[in-house]
């Protein structure tokens, strides 16, 4: 399991640990009953702190992502995979409408907003 972390991302670190956790159970690559990396571990290999690799694991606990058996470690939750698609749609949606705000705001066509996200996503492949 690969996450990256940016710190120019504006966006706290457990919250990016939060959505590339969910968007790897999402997209299936991560497979109910998987076991994850332990909280020590996990806040090693990224080079952060131990208290935000747990509060990242609390939230994905609490949101129904994972399951944390005591002396074994975390676990990716059985789960409805198109409630966890839907969770990430609707976050997509929430950044889709801010970046069509700002848009709007310094006076972008539709156009513009779709060649750019056009150039973004090519960018990833």
């Amino acid at each position: 399991m690969d996450i990256i972390i940016s710190n120019a991302a504006g966006q706290p670190i457990y919250e990016q640990i939060c959505r590339q956790i969910k968007g790897a159970i999402a997209s299936g690559a991560l497979k109910s009953g998987e076991p994850l990396p332990s909280i020590r571990a996990l806040a090693r290999d990224l080079r952060i702190s131990v208290i935000t690799t747990k509060r990242a694991y609390e939230e994905l606990e609490r949101d129904g992502f994972i399951t944390t058996v005591a002396g074994k470690g975390s676990f990716v939750a059985a789960q409805n995979l198109e409630l966890a698609r839907e969770g990430s749609l609707r976050e997509i949606e929430e950044h889709l409408q801010s970046a069509a705000e700002l848009a709007r705001h310094i006076g972008l066509t539709a156009g513009d907003l779709k060649n750019m996200l056009d150039i973004l996503i090519e960018e990833k492949e």
